[in-house]
């Protein structure tokens, strides 16, 4: 069910009814009810089954990462761009961007447990290379938001202007130019000899 409305909500957008949301998961729409109480109650478990668990599994992997903050930036990048953003859930992206307004209260959900917890692993990384001297001391307000938005626009590139055609962009090279923007960036001012 949740694989099917991930895909109905990605590609019809919050609006789609109940009916098409239990018939694309070849159930019935009671069952739909039974199992989650209302369409908020399965958009947000969406958010939660396909967005927050990876989340939350990457937090607990940066807690073991044994290698240097900048590999642990490109994991993170690399890393959130195959669990998320290449693929079906990255229109999710999209449709809350798109509809914030008119879902002010799912936009919020999404914000608290999406926005919020995405940037904060970046905040984590790079603190973690601030701490270490590797990265040199950057506002942890700002600079993971801005870490985040490339790759964020990617994820809506991927899912509005690579449907029409020859707009499309080789997702690795420009997410490798991303972190090397950012890695260099970040990287600790060397002292002169």
């Amino acid at each position: 069910i949740l694989e099917a409305a991930a895909e109905m909500f990605r590609g019809q957008g919050y609006d789609v009814s109940m009916d098409a949301i239990a018939a694309a998961a070849n159930v019935s729409k009671q069952t739909v009810y039974n199992q989650f109480g209302s369409k908020e109650d399965l958009f947000k478990a969406v958010i939660r089954e396909g967005y927050v668990t990876r989340i939350t599994e990457f937090a607990e992997r940066m807690k073991e990462f044994q290698g240097s903050s900048a590999d642990l930036i490109r994991d993170l990048v690399n890393t959130w761009w195959e669990q998320i953003g290449a693929t079906k859930l990255a229109g999710i992206t999209k449709l809350m961007m798109s509809e914030a307004g008119n879902f002010p209260d799912l936009a919020n959900f999404y914000h608290d447990e999406v926005v919020v917890r995405g940037t904060g692993l970046f905040a984590a990384a790079i603190q973690r290379g601030v701490e270490s001297g590797e990265f040199r001391p950057v506002s942890l307000d700002y600079t993971p938001r801005i870490a985040c938005a490339p790759v964020i626009m990617l994820m809506l590139w991927r899912n509005s202007f690579d449907l029409c055609g020859p707009h499309q962009m080789d997702p690795k090279a420009f997410l490798d130019a991303h972190t090397d923007m950012l890695l260099h960036a970040l990287a600790a001012e060397k002292p002169q000899a």
